[in-house]
């Protein structure tokens, strides 16, 4: 990647056509890294910055649970009231001091899980409402244990995976496909880019890492199991196979099978403990988002080691992980319906001496089972219809009630587990979900052998700077950042990324030095590709000095930095990050974009741009002294404001013969959840004049005065008439 000069103004000054009438629209291209536009902000105190802060807090302060009460037919029971709930922890009566009923995904569900926790809300949570939409939407998590999936298993779940990113996502959803290998890489990242997810589905193939035993008779994991618990029938059948075959002393058959059942469960205990590692590294990871995440546990299930302290251990930290992050996991098995009926037996059992197919299956679905129920969950096992399961988590998370509770002296000691209970009094009837329980300090941060916490556990130590912000897996917000990526083409240059980033003026700290408002933010940022390879990288300060006559006029204006540079085709995550120098807050946003390869001669649309004029502002005729289009890379606009958009059409087609023009016409949809609230009919683009009919720009405006506030996407088709082929593009925006 090359930094590009500053081309995209005089690319951008061509004559714009929309439905009502006609502007003109620039954008101001400038080299990189480019000089900031200095709009400071007035200061307001905000708090400093600090670590991830956990959903389950033990001290002096509420500790809160998520609770899901359903009928025989499996329906969520509504309007409960706190003294109908019976609360205990370790079988103690618990008063309910919070109580609340939520709805998932929404804003509102953040502000009342820190109220459950006694947390006021004050400082730059105010100003960081302002930046997150009004329609917040699911953080929903895709484990899928690939050390335990066959290869059909592996296909089946990539089905399963590819049905809910095209019919069950929702628009403000944000989605994560991770795996206990790893395999997917750094593109298991949570995001709403339906193209990321689809590429993380690619990525999923069979490892081929499960335990396997090459010797005969095979001896699966669960009766290696049987035999290290001194089951002497299973053992016995083993050995009287090395008997029949080897003419061995029982003595040595006795020691070998014993050793070769060792062996299986070692390596199984190994794999095992991987996948819960895996899986609690994860949970802890998403404390740092608001609300509660949902995690969908996919695998063919596994054997486990109960009598093994270590696995167990991990296990109950695995829940105890969700239940400090506010996760609940649902778990499914992925081979589908499971009758027992269809194991081989091996021909040489004629005595029925090994345990039941049936009895294997249970064992390997059992922890799905307690993970689920330890969480709050549901096991979702037994069934060929994965997506109905899906759909059928989601469904039943879409609704909870919060409760919290004052812990006594004997429940903040750190050590220990402790167990949470939880009735509706005087209905047995009803099914209550709620987690099993956590333990009074996190295992994972206890001090030991007199280690500080920071070198106990260094990853749990406060990081600062543009460095750690740049390098965290969920954005930071204690200052906040927006960013909006987009990319055009260059005559002679050929793509362009530019990266436009905004930082809040409110949530700068500033200082009066000489008569003037001083203050200084640091900015930095980085492309990296879909390995997660760093290539193009900007960092730079913006100074500060405002009048205080100029107070009041630059606090309707942000903090605005522009970086242009050129890439190749390909997809790309970029990073951006600001510091706030005297607070030492910091910030971060991030986003995926498509580079397109221009040179398939396929209709391509570029990036939308987008900004806004006011509603009564009259229309005025393509002239070069016309006032300019903003960029809103906030993206959120007023009712009373018009959205105006540009997108330029590359590979349209000609016919042949001399004097050709492409036949092109636009569609524009505005959608809220999912659903389209605006749709125009078709418009054909005007290429009269234009001399470059590889690159045709196009520009309109909707009116957003019939909108309520919310989140909103909008989605811009071009169909090409000539070729019959059709290309989209599509950016989200909020009317506040």
């Amino acid at each position: 990647m090359q930094p590009a000069k500053s081309l995209l103004k005089r690319f951008l000054s061509a004559a714009l056509l929309f439905c009502a009438g006609a502007f003109y629209c620039a954008v101001s291209g400038q080299t990189a890294p480019t000089q900031p536009q200095q709009q400071q902000p007035t200061p307001v105190p905000a708090p400093t910055e600090t670590p991830s802060e956990e959903v389950l807090r033990i001290s002096t302060e509420l500790v809160q649970t998520d609770v899901m009460v359903f009928d025989k037919e499996g329906r969520f029971i509504d309007n409960l009231k706190p003294e109908q709930f019976e609360l205990r922890v370790d079988g103690k009566p618990q008063p309910v001091s919070f109580f609340e009923r939520v709805v998932a995904g929404t804003l509102d569900e953040e502000a009342l899980m820190a109220a459950a926790r006694g947390v006021a809300r004050t400082g730059a949570t105010t100003a960081n409402t302002s930046v997150r939409p009004l329609d917040r939407g699911r953080a929903i998590f895709f484990f899928i244990d690939d050390l335990h999936l066959s290869a059909e298993s592996i296909i089946r779940t990539r089905k399963t995976l590819l049905s809910f990113i095209d019919k069950e996502m929702g628009q403000n959803d944000q989605v994560a496909i991770t795996s206990s290998s790893g395999q997917v890489g750094f593109l298991q990242q949570l995001t709403d880019n339906k193209d990321v997810l689809r590429k993380a589905v690619e990525r999923l193939s069979f490892r081929g890492v499960t335990v396997r035993d090459t010797e005969n008779p095979p001896m699966t994991v669960y009766q290696a199991l049987q035999i290290e618990q001194n089951n002497s029938t299973v053992a016995g059948y083993f050995e009287e196979a090395l008997l029949r075959e080897m003419g061995m002393r029982p003595e040595m058959a006795q020691n070998i099978v014993r050793a070769r059942a060792r062996q299986l469960v070692q390596q199984s205990d190994h794999i095992n403990n991987n996948v819960l590692l895996t899986l609690a590294s994860l949970m802890r990871s998403t404390a740092q988002l608001p609300g509660r995440k949902l995690v969908f546990f996919i695998s063919d299930g596994f054997a486990m080691n109960t009598h093994d302290s270590d696995v167990l251990d991990k296990m109950r930290r695995a829940t105890d992980a969700a239940a400090r992050s506010g996760t609940v996991i649902y778990t499914l098995d992925a081979r589908g319906l499971q009758t027992g009926m269809d194991a081989s037996v091996s021909s040489f059992d004629t005595f029925n001496r090994l345990p039941s197919s049936s009895s294997e299956i249970r064992a390997a679905q059992e922890p799905l089972r307690s993970l689920a129920a330890d969480t709050g969950g549901r096991a979702l096992l037994n069934t060929n219809a994965l997506d109905a399961s899906i759909e059928k988590g989601l469904q039943e998370t879409s609704v909870y009630y919060l409760l919290a509770w004052r812990p006594d002296d004997e429940q903040q000691k750190p050590g220990r587990f402790r167990r949470i209970e939880a009735r509706v009094i005087g209905r047995p009837d009803l099914t209550v979900r709620v987690r099993s329980g956590f333990f009074s300090a996190d295992p994972e941060t206890v001090v030991k052998r007199g280690k500080s916490p920071a070198q106990a556990s260094p990853a749990r130590a406060t990081r600062t700077g543009l460095g750690a912000a740049l390098a965290d897996v969920f954005p930071r917000r204690a200052l906040p950042t927006s960013l909006l990526t987009s990319y055009t083409d260059m005559p002679g240059y050929g793509p362009l990324l530019t990266i436009s980033m905004a930082v809040a003026p409110e949530a700068i700290t500033l200082e009066m030095k000489d008569a003037k408002h001083t203050g200084a933010v640091e900015v930095g940022g980085i492309v990296l590709n879909e390995e997660g390879k760093a290539g193009a990288d900007f960092k730079d300060q913006l100074q500060l000095n405002i009048p205080p006559s100029e107070l009041r006029r630059v606090m309707s204006r942000s903090i605005a930095y522009n970086y242009q540079v050129r890439v190749k085709p390909g997809l790309y995550q970029v990073r951006v990050a600001a510091h706030d120098m005297k607070s030492g807050r910091t910030g971060s946003a991030m986003q995926w974009i498509e580079i397109p390869d221009l040179s398939r001669r396929q209709l391509t649309l570029s990036s939308l741009l987008v900004g806004s004029r006011a509603s009564d502002e009259q229309d005025t005729p393509v002239d070069p002294n016309a006032s300019l289009v903003n960029l809103s890379v906030e993206r959120r606009f007023q009712r009373s404001a018009r959205l105006r958009f540009l997108t330029y059409i590359y590979n349209a087609a000609l016919r042949s013969g001399a004097g050709s023009q492409p036949d092109v016409a636009i569609q524009i949809q505005v959608m809220r959840d999912d659903q389209p609230v605006i749709t125009t009919v078709l418009r054909k683009v005007s290429t009269e004049g234009l001399a470059d009919l590889a690159r045709i720009p196009y520009a309109a405006e909707v009116l957003l005065n019939t909108l309520p506030v919310g989140q909103y996407v909008l989605h811009v088709t071009a169909i090409d008439r000539f070729a019959k082929t059709s290309a989209s593009q599509q950016i989200n925006f909020e009317i506040k």
